[in-house]
């Protein structure tokens, strides 16, 4: 009797011991950086191919964490610009659904007090997580509404010094650049509080750089000054600022290895959009720093999507690659999942988890609502492309819709990424059920319309009255 009573108090204990490590919740840190283009740091985004990274730029930091997880060599952000990816990723919803398409507009037609946003699902699935976010947030509410516990304002480019005329393109000094570590010290902190609650908590940080202005440590720009160029397009001033993030990058990687934190904690470092083409902008350019993609920050071409998209954490495969294409409003649902949970209402969101590819190291398939992934530019920008488009990514292939002339363009961006062969007759099946699920998607939930003269900045939406319908 009494070894049977020990028997069960040894399982009981036993299964006591494993509810509690089922019951620790991941920490999650989302690093956003700003006009990072996927060639624009020194890893190599793609194992084969040498040009996806750069021999000039020197992100030391970023390469340690791409050795301690997995790339993404097709990551995309959800927009060629700001405001409607940073909407995008926080409500895992396209820009074209959400109706957000550029930087400037007026956003009445948006219910930012949504159900499902990251702080909001996560404490839903353990009420213990804090949330944080730190930086340039890039939407027009506090970030309090969409549930963070902590943040330092609703912060834009100006609160990391941008002047919008010639001078952005000058490169000047600062001990602090783009307050790179302003962020990272208060960020520091959070996680020296939140090691000491014992909490689970989410952290945003969303860096200024490298927007313009150019801005960096003296000292480092010396450094590049001297140092020999790669590309047409190495600017000393850039590298600069990007390696002063990446320093940045460092500090709280340093942290989180000194608090013990890492073995529980997932990493995702990704861009808001693809880097500026030139420095300073302009329409017409040889070769883009994006290279060798095409074009870049405002248009859907690859240039201008395709970002660094990292991912470290517990179950990760260390130096592996996907070449499975994700998207931004992919994050909230990997996250969710990562925590234990799922998104029960799939139609309320566009994004899919990639926790499979994560955790199995294999190239199995996201599960989205709707399938593709969209873009939705529905305005000319005199800088870009000056087209209004829209584009769909299925599998290997995209299909880029211009509403100007109805013109398209199918590439497969596996074998094609720099987008040079248009193969329209070879596949004219194929092009058919993309602009059939591009357009249908766009009808569905009334995206903007595409009107001569209508560029979408401080208007409101419902009195233009130009939507898919």
């Amino acid at each position: 009797m009494r070894s049977t009573s020990l028997l069960l108090l040894l399982i009981f204990l036993l299964s006591c011991s494993e509810n509690k490590e089922k019951k620790e919740s991941p920490n999650f840190i989302l690093f956003l950086v700003d006009d990072q283009g996927w060639s624009g740091t020194s890893v190599n985004m793609s194992d084969n191919i040498d040009s996806s990274g750069s021999l000039y730029f020197e992100t030391p930091n970023l390469e340690r964490l791409a050795s301690s997880g997995m790339r993404f060599s097709r990551g995309y952000s959800s927009s060629p610009v700001c405001s409607p990816s940073r909407y995008s990723i926080q409500y895992a919803q396209s820009a074209a659904r959400l109706k957000m398409i550029r930087v400037g507009m007026n956003t009445k037609h948006i219910d930012h007090n949504k159900t499902i946003t990251i702080p909001k699902k996560l404490k839903e699935i353990n009420s213990n997580y804090v949330t944080a976010h730190f930086g340039k947030w890039g939407i027009d509410a506090e970030p309090s509404l969409l549930g963070y516990d902590y943040d330092d304002g609703k912060n834009g480019n100006k609160e990391g010094v941008f002047i919008n005329n010639k001078t952005q393109w000058n490169t000047t000094f600062s001990d602090d650049p783009k307050k790179i570590f302003s962020l990272a010290e208060k960020a520091v902190d959070f996680l020296d509080q939140q090691k000491k609650s014992k909490k689970p908590f989410f952290l945003q940080v969303s860096h200024y750089a490298v927007h313009t202005n150019i801005i960096s440590k003296e000292e480092t720009h010396k450094k590049y000054l001297g140092k020999d160029k790669t590309r047409s397009t190495d600017n000393a001033g850039f590298a600069a600022m990007t390696e002063n993030l990446d320093e940045g990058l460092g500090i709280i990687l340093d942290k989180l290895e000194e608090l013990n934190l890492t073995d529980n904690t997932y990493i995702i470092y990704t861009s808001d959009n693809g880097s500026v083409p030139t420095i300073p902008a302009k329409r017409y350019y040889k070769e883009s720093i994006n290279f060798p993609l095409s074009r870049g920050k405002w248009d859907a071409m690859e240039g201008g999507i395709r970002v660094p998209f990292i991912v470290s954490g517990p179950g990760i495969q260390k130096m592996s690659e996907s070449k499975v294409p994700v998207v931004g409003y992919d994050i909230l649902p990997t996250i969710v999942d990562l925590a234990g949970s799922d998104i029960q209402n799939k139609e309320d969101i566009d994004g899919g988890s990639f926790k499979k590819i994560l955790l199995s190291g294999k190239d199995v398939k996201i599960n989205r609502h709707y399938p593709g992934i969209i873009f939705h530019v529905p305005y000319e920008n005199k800088i870009a492309l000056a087209r209004a488009h829209s584009s769909i990514i299925k599998n290997n292939f995209k299909l880029i819709k211009f509403r100007n002339n109805n013109e398209l363009v199918l590439y497969d961006i596996d074998n094609d990424f720099m987008e040079a062969e248009n193969l329209l007759e070879q596949y004219p099946e194929l092009t058919d059920e993309l602009e059939s699920l591009l357009d249908g998607y766009l009808f569905k939930f009334k995206s903007l319309k595409w009107q001569n003269g209508i560029n979408w900045k401080n208007v409101n939406v419902n009195k233009v009255n130009s939507f898919y319908e």
